[in-house]
């Protein structure tokens, strides 16, 4: 039977119950350390987050966590490299994050940077300075390695009574996507004791919500050709990979469903519920018709940036990004139709965290030649 796989449970306040300076737990009192500390770091185009968690039966409970804008790939389309005041915003947020590592103890952690550190000419020399001065060691990801910690991270997010799922994560410089066969999930047991579900194929397009924002700048009028000119845009960048074409007929006869992770998904889905201010237990796991979907896309793009920011779940930082956002969103919904979205507040960091506490599997010893020479 494949092994089950780990989840992540609802974050909860940090340091409730992560045991007392004499290292026993508060709760027992029985002496027992609240186990080991991992973190897993995403440095992205536009943000840089972190998680810190424990190891519980069946999945982790995050103890920490840090988000911050940072902006790394401002200007990036123009110069080809990473900013002076962009680096030090992320050296800043980093510093942060290395001194939380360090108070919560961790044992094991995974950084990665991903699509502005792999097109910049000087990301390499960005990394080699975080880990001289904070003592970070990142690794600048693939596209596929990323498309596929999306698919990690929103692992229980599935739903096996589909027979397939496009896992979409629009970030800040790219967008992945991958499409997961659940129906044989489903015939190796689900999400229960069906291990990894399948990624038939996965794509990575070069255009996130920075990159598309900065190429097309925000107009004061006709802003719905302006609006419908990202998504021809996105849609252009968009390529099939073969083996997705022969998942398309499961998509036009609704056994497929999205599932949808990054900053563009959640905050449509606040204002879908019409939040007075972001939870996260309302929205992660949400699912939204088609229907839904986009007319929370619609009621955004016919906002200017002023109406966006009064948005009490988006706010002035995400306002200016969340239309091209929703531009990648519609854009991937008209080539891949499916009558539901299932929404995420998680991705990479998760995917990570999962990694870092899964155990490596034993591999199977072949016989010493002397046993086999027995046996026969």
């Amino acid at each position: 039977m494949a092994q089950e796989p780990l989840r992540a449970e609802r974050p909860r306040r940090p340091h409730k119950d992560d045991g007392g300076p004499d290292g026993q737990n508060k709760t027992t009192g029985r002496g027992r350390g609240p186990g080991p500390a991992y973190a897993a770091i995403d440095l992205g185009t536009n943000n840089c987050r972190m998680l810190i968690a424990r190891k519980t039966p069946g999945g982790f409970r995050i103890i920490d966590a840090f988000s911050r804008i940072v902006r790394l790939g401002e200007g990036l389309n123009a110069s080809g490299a990473l900013s002076d005041a962009a680096s030090e915003r992320v050296m800043e947020a980093l510093k942060v994050c290395a001194e939380k590592m360090e108070r919560r103890e961790v044992v094991k952690a995974r950084c990665i940077a991903t699509q502005a550190c792999r097109t910049a000419t000087n990301g390499p020399q960005l990394m080699a300075r975080i880990r001289d001065e904070l003592k970070l060691d990142f690794d600048i990801i693939t596209p596929e390695e990323e498309a596929r910690l999306a698919v990690l991270g929103c692992l229980d997010l599935m739903d096996d009574r589909f027979d397939a799922a496009l896992v979409v994560d629009i970030g800040g410089g790219s967008t992945e996507l991958c499409w997961v066969d659940l129906a044989e999930w489903r015939a190796r047991g689900g999400y229960a004791s069906g291990g990894r579900p399948p990624v038939r194929t996965w794509s990575s397009a070069p255009v996130g919500v920075v990159t598309l924002s900065e190429r097309f700048p925000e107009p004061g009028e006709n802003r719905a050709e302006w609006y419908e000119g990202m998504k021809a845009y996105a849609a252009d960048l968009l390529k099939v990979p073969k083996g997705a074409k022969r998942l398309r007929p499961l998509f036009e006869e609704g056994r497929a469903h999205l599932v949808g992770t990054s900053g563009t998904i959640t905050s449509v889905a606040s204002v879908h519920l019409r939040l007075p201010r972001y939870e996260r237990a309302r929205v992660d796991g949400l699912w939204m018709s088609s229907a839904e979907t986009r007319a929370a896309c619609d009621r955004l793009s016919g906002m200017d940036l002023g109406g966006r920011a009064g948005e009490p779940s988006i706010g002035r930082e995400r306002a200016e990004l969340v239309l091209a956002g929703c531009a990648i969103l519609e854009a991937v919904m008209d080539a891949w139709p499916a009558d539901r979205l299932r929404v995420g507040d998680r991705g990479l960091r998760e995917g990570l965290l999962l990694n870092l506490m899964r155990k490596p599997r034993r591999r199977r010893r072949k016989p010493r030649k002397a046993n086999r020479e027995a046996a026969e």
